[in-house]
C-alpha cells in the first residue's frame, strides 16, 4: 500500500507516492522560481495562484509514473497543513480533502517542519530518533528536541529573519537572482571570508538557543552602501567586492548555525543532529558541521540535497501517524504560524 503526499507550504507544488517501506515510487516538484524572481522573493498571492495551476498536473504526474490505482493502492492521502503561507496551504489542503472524498481515503495532516527533519530518515534502516532536529530554510530556522517521530520539543529559533531569507536578501544587495542561496555559495567560492568583519548575533550568549539574522543582513547593507536609503538595482558592485562580501556573510551565518547546534546538543545531552531545509544544501554548512561535531563524537545526519528544498517525499512521515491510527478529520484547518511545541 502507498501514501499520496502533497506539499504546498510555500512556493513549490510537490507530490509523491511513498510505500510502507518508505520507498519513493514517484516524485514531482513544480518550481515557481520564474514567477518570483523579478520580485527577489516569494509573493504569497502569486504563489497561491501558481499552486492552483500546478496541483492537478502534479498529482496526475506521480500517479502516472508510479502506475498505482488510487482506489485500490492508496492507504491514505497526506498533506502539509502547517506551518506555511496561508494561501499556499489552502490549495494543498483543499486538493487533499477533495481526493479523500473522491477516492474514499483517510486524510493525514502533517507538519512541514517535522517533515524536513524526517527526510533524514529516508534510506536508513535504523531510527534517527532521539535527536536534535535543526530546520534551516527560507522560512524557518528552528531547533527541536525530537524524542520520537511523535514527540517534539521546541528549543529555540530565529527571533527575526530565517537564515534562508537572509541569504536571499543579501543576494539582492549583491545583484544576484532569486533564490539567493546558490548565488551566495557560488560567489563565496572565490571570495575572502575574512574581508569583512561581520557580527555573529547571539553566538556568545549560551543562555539561549535563539538566533538572529536581521542584524547580520543590515551589517552587510551598511558595509556596501552606508546608512542611507539605496536602490540596490542601481549599483554595480566590483566582482571581487561581491565575492568577498558573499564569503564573509556566508561564514558569519554558518558560524551562528553551528554554534547554536552544538549548544543544543550540549543542553540536551544528545549525540545526534539531524538537519533539513533548503540551507542544508550549503556546502560550507555541511563541512563545518561535520568537522565540529566529529570533535565531540556526535552523529550528523543531513537530508540528501534533493530532499532539503521543499518536496513531498518528506511527507513519508505520514506513515508514522498511520501506524498509530492518527488520521485527521476532513474539517482539519491550516495552521500558518509556527507551533513552537511542534
Amino acid at each position: 500500500m502507498c501514501v499520496l503526499a502533497i506539499e504546498t507550504t510555500c512556493d513549490e507544488t510537490a507530490t509523491a507516492i511513498i510505500d510502507r517501506d518508505l520507498r519513493v515510487l514517484a516524485s514531482a516538484v513544480a518550481s515557481q522560481e520564474r514567477v518570483h524572481d523579478r520580485f527577489r522573493g516569494v509573493v504569497p498571492e502569486l504563489a497561491a495562484r501558481a499552486h492552483l495551476e500546478n496541483i492537478v498536473p502534479m498529482v496526475e504526474k506521480v500517479l502516472s509514473e508510479s502506475g498505482i490505482e488510487p482506489v485500490d493502492d492508496l492507504s491514505a492521502i497526506a498533506v502539509a497543513t502547517e506551518p506555511g503561507l496561508p494561501g499556499s496551504l489552502i490549495v494543498g489542503v483543499a486538493a487533499a480533502k477533495a481526493l479523500c472524498v473522491a477516492w474514499k481515503k483517510p486524510l493525514v495532516a502533517i507538519n512541514h517542519v517535522q517533515a524536513h527533519i524526517y527526510a533524514c530518515q529516508l534510506g536508513r534502516k535504523e531510527s534517527i530518533f532521539p535527536c536534535v532536529g535543526f530546520v534551516v530554510s527560507g522560512g524557518h530556522t528552528n531547533l527541536y528536541h525530537c524524542h520520537s517521530p511523535h514527540h517534539w520539543k521546541y528549543l529555540g529559533g530565529t527571533i527575526d529573519d530565517a537564515v534562508g531569507e537572509a541569504f536571499d536578501k543579501v543576494a539582492v544587495m549583491l545583484g544576484q537572482t532569486y533564490p539567493g542561496g546558490p548565488q551566495i555559495s557560488r560567489l563565496a567560492s572565490t571570495g575572502n571570508a575574512r574581508a569583512f568583519d561581520l557580527p555573529r548575533p547571539l553566538v556568545s550568549d549560551r543562555s539561549t538557543l535563539n538566533m538572529s539574522f536581521s542584524g547580520l543582513k543590515t551589517a552587510v547593507r551598511y558595509h556596501l552602501f552606508g546608512t542611507g536609503k539605496q536602490d540596490f538595482s542601481a549599483h554595480v558592485l566590483k566582482p571581487q567586492l561581491a565575492e568577498d562580501m558573499a564569503a564573509s556573510f556566508q561564514q558569519a551565518a554558518v558560524d551562528c548555525l553551528v554554534n547554536k547546534a552544538k549548544l543544543a546538543l550540549d543542553i540536551t545531552g544528545l549525540k545526534r543532529l539531524c538537519i533539513g531545509g533548503g540551507v542544508a544544501v550549503n556546502t560550507l554548512l555541511r563541512q563545518q558541521m561535520q568537522q565540529e561535531l566529529a570533535q565531540d563524537s556526535c552523529d550528523l545526519l543531513i537530508a540528501p540535497p534533493e530532499l532539503c528544498t521543499d518536496n513531498a517525499v518528506m511527507g513519508a512521515i505520514a506513515w508514522e501517524k498511520i501506524a498509530r491510527g492518527e488520521y485527521s478529520p476532513l474539517t482539519v484547518d491550516i495552521q500558518p504560524g509556527l507551533l513552537r511545541g511542534a
